[in-house]
């Protein structure tokens, strides 16, 4: 009836620039895990993971084609869900 198709061609090259690029950040987060000290490793993986699922989200997942307030409520999650996680490691380096 009133369904309208839209389909998003992307170019191989787009995805394995993406794939290398995560690759790199993932060597980050061993890297930043086995030299420093624990409590800024966890605050590499607060930065660089949120950062990594984004990519994943809007190439991987196609979110970059969606609607902007989509967009913006995956975004919103990720950095609450960040938050409450940073939160916690704080609490857990309190005690």
């Amino acid at each position: 009836m009133g369904h309208e198709t839209h389909v998003h061609i992307v170019p191989y090259r787009v995805f394995v620039r993406v794939w290398l690029l995560l690759l790199v950040l993932t060597g980050i987060l061993v890297a930043t895990s086995t030299l420093w000290h624990e409590a800024l490793s966890v605050w590499a993986m607060l930065i660089v993971t949120p950062l990594k699922a984004g990519l994943v989200l809007f190439y991987f997942m196609h979110l970059n084609y969606e609607k902007p307030y989509l967009r913006a409520l995956v975004f919103l999650t990720l950095g609450v869900l960040t938050l409450f996680i940073g939160i916690l490691f704080f609490d857990i380096l309190d005690r």
